[in-house]
């Protein structure tokens, strides 16, 4: 590679990471930067494609975790508290079940303040997640709450502050947030509920939290905890702040790229399928188009690959499966005994996971498959899926029982594991 070329990278890569650190408070931005300068080359490449790679979906997000947990207990051998804090009814455990594993862990939440009267902690996959009592309570079970919520802040090895983006920053919030600094931990700053705000205001209210705390907008993290959004941007935050779990995180997105892509196989294979229940000719064309285009735009994030919405319906009608869908419908409806709706619906869903697969070598390779190839695995894959839909026998299902039976049988089928079969077919 010429020298020119090198460079330009390499400002590229340091433009990813600066712009990455411009959203953490300054003490955090001095830990990751201390983390950044003990790691070689080959690390800071790992981190880097990292952060430019990181899922924005929460599930696909949790997968990760998910599936990267094993190697950070390896790492670290027992993980790291992270504690939620904040006043009463800013949201905080509502956070928390967004962020911990199982259900029977999550935490009762209810619109009136004081629902959490005790700390609780849970397994959140990269660390502990520990919810607090609000801090701002008052008489004496206040001072009891306030109490717990300091303790598990001073054995904690990460901060959450989280702030409430209707009820805003004010003497009471400034001066628990100058108490919870004070202890010198690395932490975050997360609004919430700014579900609640309106599009147009919400840039001014996280300027105004911002500088009620005097930070940067940029390092307050907004989020909407009803519904996980910017939960991806949390969880990499925190992850962040530590060597082993960013090294555990980066090893683990190469390696189970095809998992966390199968789950965006699994849906729109499932919602192709219902689309076939239509009484459309054979499969309709368009709406099976935009499914896939958004099933792939969704790997080509989880695959570090830029494109855009066009390029990506491009993709798709290039490689011709809308047409090839069509063709093994006319072969295979000559047979007797396959209702027109079940031989629709496994065409579409079949065409769908090989219209993903084939979009994956595409972006780890350049490599367009052959029209041979992409027939046959449509074929192997037809044949699966009527294997799974023949249990309704001649009736009809509707269309949430269609996308259930589809979605049960490729979440069990062995793609979830390994996209092996497919390779072996393909002849990769």
């Amino acid at each position: 590679m010429p020298v020119t070329s090198r460079r330009g990278i390499l400002r590229n890569e340091m433009s990813i990471f600066n712009d990455f650190l411009s959203h953490f408070p300054p003490d955090v931005e001095d830990t990751i930067r201390t983390i950044w300068d003990a790691l070689d080359a080959e690390e800071q490449t790992r981190f880097l494609s990292l952060i430019a790679a990181f899922p924005t979906d929460t599930g696909l997000v949790k997968g990760l975790i998910k599936l990267s947990s094993a190697q950070v207990r390896q790492a670290f051998g027992s993980k790291h508290n992270v504690v939620i804090l904040g006043p009463a009814n800013v949201g905080k455990s509502t956070l928390y079940n967004q962020m911990v594993r199982s259900n029977q862990d999550k935490a009762a939440v209810g619109p009136l303040p004081g629902t959490t009267r005790d700390t609780r902690q849970a397994d959140a996959g990269l660390f502990t997640v520990i919810d607090t009592p609000g801090t701002d309570s008052v008489g004496e079970q206040g001072v009891r709450e306030r109490s717990l919520a300091f303790t598990a802040a001073e054995q904690a090895d990460f901060l959450v502050l989280v702030y409430d983006a209707i009820q805003g920053i004010k003497k009471n919030e400034q001066e628990l947030f100058h108490e919870l600094t004070a202890l010198k931990k690395p932490f975050l700053v997360v609004l919430n509920k700014i579900d609640l705000v309106s599009r147009k205001d919400l840039e001014d209210v996280i300027a105004q939290t911002a500088t009620n705390l005097g930070l940067e907008p940029k390092q307050v993290i907004p989020v909407a905890a009803k519904s996980g959004r910017n939960l991806s941007r949390l969880l990499l935050a925190i992850a962040a702040n530590e060597p082993a779990m960013i090294a555990a995180l980066g090893q683990a997105l190469p390696e189970y790229r095809w998992q966390l892509a199968w789950r965006s196989i699994i849906r729109a294979a499932s919602i192709s399928a219902a689309i076939a229940l239509a009484p459309l000719p054979v499969i309709d064309f368009i709406p099976l188009v935009i499914t896939q285009s958004i099933m792939v735009l969704g790997i080509a994030r989880i695959y570090n690959y830029r494109i855009t919405p066009k390029r990506a319906t491009d993709l798709v009608t290039t490689f011709g499966l809308g047409f090839l869908a069509r063709t093994i419908f006319q072969e295979l409806s000559k047979l007797e005994g396959l209702p027109g709706w079940l031989l629709a619906a496994a065409i579409a869903s079949s065409t769908t996971v090989v219209m993903g697969y084939a979009a994956i070598l595409w972006f780890e390779k350049g490599e367009k498959l052959s029209s041979d190839t992409l027939k046959k695995l449509t074929k192997v894959m037809t044949s699966y899926m009527l294997d799974t839909l023949k249990g309704f026998g001649k009736r009809k299902p509707n269309r949430k029982e269609l996308e259930a039976r589809i979605a049960l049988s490729l979440a069990e089928s062995p793609l979830a594991e390994s996209r092996k079969p497919l390779d072996d077919e393909a002849g990769q």
